[in-house]
């Protein structure tokens, strides 16, 4: 499976393999209920048993389209909130787009495992640090957020692990899985009880039925 796109492609980041971009409700995390604008990248290299976003992992499917086009339709939509995701977004070098969003006054949001080096500047970066391929060092210092998906209870050991290497104000989240949410959310809601520096993150996206 292809998990990058031809760099040589994309031009210095002035076009990026764009899978998607929409206006949405946030619906995970510190920023959960904000009207935002999606920017998703395709290709991850990270590739979770539970990805809900599989679709994006070939970057190949999704022909390099130009940082202006997408800024452009960003910047006419309603919101002052841009989310880049992906697939796992910092594969690419992102400094082009984060520059032109800026330009416009908009506020970025990144969302990443942290497994690839940063590039780019954000408002707010959400670190949702993966097992098969953990955050890279400069990642915990440049988290606002942390947040953990929670498959098991043994995953509680994984969330602290990467807590005890974030700054002291980056927000702590715990997240079911979705499809082990109903199940592990009483195990959740304990240990979030027992420890009160994490907050729980659900996907409320997925009870509006919205992107």
């Amino acid at each position: 499976m292809a998990l990058t796109a031809d760099l040589t492609l994309l031009d210095g980041g002035r076009k990026l393999p764009l899978v998607e971009d929409f206006y949405t409700i946030q619906g995970e995390g510190y920023h959960s209920g904000k009207p935002a604008y999606f920017i998703r990248l395709g290709g991850c290299d990270v590739g979770c048993s539970w990805c809900d976003a599989k679709y994006t992992w070939n970057p190949k499917l999704y022909p390099p389209t130009e940082v202006e086009t997408v800024v452009a339709r960003a910047a006419s939509c309603a919101a002052q909130a841009i989310v880049i995701t992906g697939g796992e977004p910092l594969i690419y070098p992102l400094g082009e787009l984060t520059a032109r969003l800026r330009e416009r006054g908009l506020e970025i949001f990144l969302e990443t495992s942290g497994s690839h080096p940063f590039s780019g500047v954000f408002d707010w970066v959400c670190l949702s640090p993966k097992r098969k391929q953990p955050p890279l060092d400069e990642a915990f210092g440049r988290a606002d957020e942390l947040k953990v998906i929670v498959e098991s209870e043994e995953d509680f050991a994984w969330a602290e692990l990467n807590a005890s290497r974030v700054g002291k104000r980056c927000m702590l989240y715990l997240q079911p899985e979705w499809s082990v949410a109903e199940r592990m959310m009483p195990a959740i809601v304990e240990y979030a009880k027992a420890h009160p520096r994490w907050n729980i993150s659900i996907q409320t996206h997925k009870y509006m039925h919205i992107p």
